[in-house]
């Protein structure tokens, strides 16, 4: 592909050109340059179990619809007086509220902004009544709209499991640890802050607190039953998909009556469906861009360059987080997997990287990307849901960037936490003790050919002949022919 050419998708995406569109004609134009490849090369994968054919492709619509329902509905408000009523009473309350409730809602809306609209259109206003200082109200419920991407049933981690070829099952039990040590990590920052600025607190009422987790119950319940069920082996990914869907829309339509049948729900399944569009399109295009790096074995030139000045798997590991907090600030997640997992993974295999630590690695700092000046994607919903200059969002999230950098070297450089319960569904049979999944379903071929085997192989059958050759009473004639030659 001639220079011009690159320049001149380079352009295109910087003047907005649709993410889609510059990946499906890079993908193009670089099969279309190799020899004795057509340039439908592209397009391969796509219709391979990569893409089309994954029965957890299922799964990203279910979930981001049932993320959407919960938005729309009186989801929010019920988990921030849960919250509130639980947690209240601790310093920090409100603003351990915000973590919970985000990290909560995240999980099924993938950090696409809900959360900041939803969650934080609620409890911002709280905390500035509460005597919370602006900047760290406006921090606080910028970094809640992507906590929670570790946790099931997060979409990232659905996608990165897809395209990296590992079980979902064991991604979700990767990340349960690390994510609660960032939700302990910002929680603590919480606390320290409100005990230092002496902010009221709240008492905490028993009768209150059960009466909020009475009325939030059917809500609250579900993180519980989707752990449990995959856990146990009860729910597959795309069952608990199917199920979380289902319950949600049950819940929210038939129970708390808090959409409407025929007036909402067009709607909300309109709205989802094209954030769907737009991901799946992505993907698409992207898997073709993909197809090319691996075919061109980019991924194994990056490693013979990196190898001269890279020796060992922690500085590996550092320069990776470099690179991802780059990428985090320059692209939306969904992009980012299919595009730099298949580059990292082979690289990272070879530095003895686990594969579940390195998803986990991968999107704890794609999580931190949301939130990264210039470009993050929060910082934009931020600044328009709260009416606020962007560079006022810029210093507000900065000591909380500071905090998810502490976390990210914690998990980065202490493996069990993302490893040890890994290996405990191992040993319990949940999670296969093969790691990566074969890309293709073949049946081991048999290179033994010095064993004493008395079977037979029916080499004729191939063109339809009915007498079969035993090759083993070859190799015996062969034997004794030899055997009578040496006494000759």
């Amino acid at each position: 592909m001639s220079w011009i050419l690159v320049i001149g998708l380079i352009l295109l995406a910087a003047l907005g050109t649709p993410l889609f569109a510059v990946f499906g004609a890079a993908a193009m134009l670089l099969f279309d340059a190799l020899e004795n490849t057509p340039i439908t090369g592209a397009t391969s994968d796509v219709f391979s179990e990569k893409f089309a054919d994954s029965p957890l492709l299922v799964t990203i619509p279910l979930f981001t619809f049932a993320g959407y329902l919960m938005a729309e509905s009186g989801t929010p408000r019920r988990l921030v007086e849960l919250s509130r009523a639980w947690l209240g009473w601790m310093p920090g309350g409100l603003a351990l509220v915000c973590i919970i409730a985000s990290a909560f809602f995240t999980t099924f809306t993938g950090g696409s902004g809900i959360t900041i609209v939803a969650i934080g259109g609620l409890l911002f206003p709280a905390l500035l009544s509460e005597k919370y200082p602006e900047r760290f109200s406006l921090g606080l419920v910028t970094t809640g709209g992507s906590l929670g991407l570790l946790f099931p049933p997060s979409v990232p981690i659905v996608l990165y499991g897809v395209v990296a070829g590992i079980t979902i099952e064991g991604l979700f039990a990767a990340g349960f640890l690390p994510g609660l040590v960032t939700l302990a990590i910002l929680g603590g920052y919480s606390m320290w802050k409100a005990s230092s600025s002496q902010l009221p607190r709240t008492r905490f009422v028993l009768k209150d607190a059960l009466h909020a987790l009475w009325v939030a119950k059917w809500e609250a319940i579900l993180p519980l039953v989707l752990v449990l069920g995959m856990g146990l082996g009860l729910l597959r990914l795309h069952e608990a998909s199917a199920f979380t869907a289902l319950y949600v829309l049950i819940i929210e339509v038939f129970v708390y009556r808090d959409v409407s049948f025929t007036k909402d729900l067009p709607r909300i399944i309109r709205d989802s469906m094209t954030l769907v569009g737009a991901i799946l399109m992505i993907l698409a295009t992207a898997i073709g861009f993909t197809s090319y790096l691996i075919q061109a074995e980019v991924p194994m030139r990056i490693l013979e360059a990196m190898q001269t000045f890279i020796s060992s798997k922690w500085m590996f590991l550092l320069l990776l987080n470099v690179f991802l907090f780059g990428v985090g600030m320059l692209m939306d997640i969904f992009s980012a997997i299919v595009v730099v997992v298949p580059l990292i993974v082979p690289i990272a295999n070879s530095f003895g990287v686990d594969p579940f630590h390195l998803g986990i690695v991968f999107l704890l700092n794609l999580e931190i990307g949301y939130m990264t000046p210039p470009v993050g994607l929060n910082l934009f919903i931020s600044s328009f849901r709260f009416g606020k200059p962007v560079t006022e969002i810029y210093k507000a999230v900065i000591p909380y960037i500071g905090l998810l950098i502490v976390a990210l070297a914690v998990v980065t450089y202490y493996e069990p936490l993302s490893t040890a319960p890994v290996n405990f569904l191992r040993e319990h049979g949940i999670v296969p003790a093969e790691t990566l999944r074969d890309a293709v379903d073949d049946d081991p071929v048999d290179f033994d050919w010095d064993s004493d085997d008395d079977e037979e192989i029916d080499l004729d059958a191939l063109d339809d002949d009915e007498e079969e050759i035993d090759l083993d009473a070859l190799d015996d004639e062969a034997e004794a022919e030899g055997e009578a030659t040496d006494e000759e």
